[in-house]
């Protein structure tokens, strides 16, 4: 992935979290959650993509650029923080229930979701043959739902508090 395609991707994902807070109606605490959240997942999927190189299930062609761990810190970082507004609502509404079916969803549509983008842009990233890197991408997403939302919630409150 080129520099330029990864300010790309998180100016395109900065622009959905500005119209998802937007819809969400999320006062400033919220979105400082929501970016907490993302903050702290963001180093979690960077440990995530190192192990996951180390156990031979994925591999990513990086850049020898010094600022290159930086922008993809950041964009995971801005790429998942839209999701914590849109948990921190279905929390709101549903509770408990609405987040562990959230954090299913996640992990059942991640790695569908990671697959196409490899067979779209190889050059981004190659999956091993196998379960285990199936298996590797549906906990991540989980841990990005469980995590970034824990954070949220640390940071904005809980989300039946007005």
């Amino acid at each position: 992935m080129t520099t330029a395609q990864m300010l790309l991707m998180t100016g395109l994902y900065l622009a959905a979290f500005v119209v998802v807070a937007y819809l969400t109606r999320a006062k400033l605490w919220r979105i400082a959650g929501a970016c907490a959240g993302g903050a702290v997942f963001g180093v979690i999927a960077l440990l995530a993509v190192a192990l996951g190189e180390a156990q031979g299930w994925w591999r990513i062609p990086k850049s020898n650029a010094s600022y290159f761990q930086f922008l993809f810190w950041l964009g995971f970082a801005v790429s998942v923080s839209p999701v914590y507004l849109i948990t921190w609502r279905v929390a709101r509404r549903f509770g408990s229930r609405g987040l562990v079916v959230c954090t299913l969803v996640s992990a059942i549509i991640g790695p569908p979701r990671d697959y196409t983008f490899a067979a779209v842009f190889p050059e981004w990233i190659v999956f091993s043959p196998g379960i285990a890197p199936i298996l590797a991408v549906a906990t991540v997403y989980a841990l990005l739902i469980v995590v970034g939302h824990g954070v949220m919630r640390l940071v904005a409150g809980p989300s039946d508090r007005l």
